[in-house]
C-alpha cells in the first residue's frame, strides 16, 4: 500500500460519494486494488441467515449457488469452518497461499458488528505493516457499507439468501440497526430465528451515556396480524423510553397504547425490559408474562425470578412492577422467547447450553445458542426464537479494539 495511507481512506471516501449507492462499496474496492496493485479485491457481506457469506457482482457467478435480480447477482459462500469463516468469527487477518497468490481476509467490522470480510488477491504476501494498513482499510469500508446501504436495498437483497414474509420484512423494521454492540462496560448480542418468517418476536436496546436500554418483546398470534400487534407495542416502548420515562412507566404506557389501539381484540405482547448502570451495575429489570431472564455466573445458569405482571396490552389499567440486580464482571444476562422454549425444543437442556458456549462472544453465542435449539426441534420451528445475550465486564470507559472488534475478547474456538 502506498505510504501515504491518509491519502488512501481519503480517496476512498471520495470515490464512495461520487458513486451511486449500488456502485459505493465497488468504487471503493476499486480504490483499495489500485493502493495494493492487487489482483482482485471483494467485499463479502454477511448472509442474513448468518451461515454463509454473499459475494455481490454484475456478472454470473460460477462454482456457488447464485441467485439473480436484473444485473446483480449474488454469489453465496456457505460456512464450512475453514478460514473464511474463522476470520470473520475470530476478527482476525487471515492468509491463504494458493497457485503463487497471497489471498487476505480482513474483518470488516464497527463496534463488534460483522459486516462481512475484505478479500484481496497479491501476488505476494504482505509484511506486518501492510497487513496491519488493510486491517484498517477494512474498518473504514464497514462505514462506507453502513452509510451506503441507507439508500437503496442492493445489500439487503444480496444478503437474504431466503425470501422474507411480508411478516417478515415488518419486523425487520423493528430490530435495531446493529445486532452487536460493544462498549467498554459490556457487550451484546440479539438474533431471531428463522430469520426470513418470524412475526411476532423483537428484540431492542439503545446506549445512553450512562444507560443501557434493553428489551424482548414477544406478540401473541403469528404472521402479519402479530407483526402489526409488535409494531405497536416497540413503537409506544421506543417513545416512552426516548422521552426519557422510567422502566415501569415504559411498560404501563405500552400496555394501555395495546389495549386501545391493537387491531386484533385481546392482542397482547409479551416482554422482559431492562435498564443497566454502566457506571454500577444495577440492573432494572421487568418481566411482563415472559420467560423469565438466565444469569450465567461463576459457571452456574440460573432463571431470575421476577415480580409477576400481566403481558402487555391484556388489561388496560394494570400496574406494572420491576426488580432490580446487580451485575458482576464476569456475568452473562440471557433473554429468549417461548420459541427456544416450544415443545420440539423441550428436550434442548438450556442451562446446559448456555455453559457450553460461555467462551464465546455473544456475537457467536447467540448463534451457536440457535443452532442448537435447531438441532433440538428440527429444522423448523413451530414459533419464533429470538435471544438477547449481554456480556457484563464493568468498569465503564474506552473501549479496546482492532479495527472495529475487541479481538481480545473475540470467539477463539472453532464451532
Amino acid at each position: 500500500m502506498e505510504d501515504n495511507e491518509e491519502a488512501v481512506l481519503t480517496g476512498m471516501l471520495q470515490s464512495a460519494e461520487e458513486a451511486a449507492p449500488v456502485e459505493a462499496v465497488q468504487a471503493v474496492t476499486g480504490t483499495i486494488a489500485r493502493a495494493l496493485n492487487a489482483l482482485s479485491v471483494s467485499l463479502l457481506i454477511a448472509d442474513l441467515s448468518g451461515r454463509a457469506l454473499v459475494r455481490l457482482t454484475h456478472q454470473t457467478a460460477t462454482g456457488h449457488p447464485s441467485r439473480h435480480q436484473g444485473e446483480e447477482a449474488a454469489e453465496v459462500l456457505p460456512f464450512d469452518g475453514g478460514p473464511y469463516e474463522q476470520a470473520l468469527r475470530q476478527q482476525t487477518v487471515q492468509l491463504l497461499h494458493s497457485d503463487g497468490r497471497c489471498t487476505v481476509l480482513a474483518p470488516v467490522t464497527e463496534r463488534g458488528e460483522t459486516i462481512g470480510l475484505l478479500e484481496i488477491d497479491l501476488l505476494d504476501e504482505p509484511d506486518v505493516a501492510v497487513l496491519a494498513r488493510i486491517a484498517r482499510t477494512a474498518h473504514a469500508l464497514a462505514f462506507v457499507v453502513i452509510a451506503n446501504r441507507r439508500h437503496t436495498d442492493l445489500f439487503e437483497w444480496g444478503q437474504r439468501s431466503t425470501p422474507f414474509t411480508l411478516s417478515a420484512e415488518i419486523q425487520r423494521r423493528l430490530l435495531p440497526a446493529s445486532f452487536t454492540c460493544e462498549a467498554g462496560a459490556f457487550a451484546l448480542s440479539g438474533w431471531l430465528e428463522p430469520a426470513a418468517s418470524v412475526g411476532g418476536d423483537t428484540f431492542d436496546y439503545s446506549v445512553a451515556r450512562d444507560v443501557l436500554h434493553l428489551g424482548v418483546t414477544d406478540a401473541m398470534g403469528h404472521g402479519v396480524a402479530s407483526a402489526l400487534t409488535a409494531t405497536l407495542g416497540v413503537g409506544s416502548l421506543r417513545n416512552t423510553r426516548r422521552r426519557g420515562d422510567n422502566l415501569v412507566a415504559q411498560a404501563e404506557e405500552a400496555n394501555r397504547a395495546l389495549a386501545e389501539h391493537a387491531n386484533i381484540r385481546g392482542a397482547y405482547v409479551t416482554a422482559v425490559l431492562g435498564r443497566i448502570d454502566l457506571a454500577t451495575g444495577r440492573c432494572e429489570l421487568l418481566n411482563a408474562g415472559h420467560v423469565p431472564p438466565t444469569l450465567v455466573r461463576e459457571g452456574r445458569a440460573e432463571t431470575l425470578e421476577l415480580p409477576a405482571n400481566f403481558p402487555l396490552g391484556m388489561f388496560a389499567d394494570e400496574g406494572y412492577r420491576s426488580e432490580t440486580i446487580t451485575l458482576l464482571p464476569g456475568d452473562r444476562l440471557v433473554i429468549v422467547t417461548d420459541g427456544v422454549r416450544e415443545r420440539n425444543a423441550a428436550d434442548l437442556d438450556l442451562p446446559g447450553a448456555l455453559l457450553g458456549i460461555v467462551h464465546l462472544h455473544p456475537r457467536e453465542a447467540v448463534r451457536a445458542l440457535s443452532d442448537a435449539v435447531l438441532a433440538a426441534a428440527g429444522p423448523v420451528l413451530a414459533d419464533d426464537a429470538t435471544l438477547l445475550i449481554i456480556d457484563w465486564y464493568g468498569g465503564q470507559g474506552p473501549r479496546p479494539s482492532a479495527a472495529g472488534a475487541d479481538t481480545a475478547r473475540a470467539s477463539t474456538h472453532p464451532q
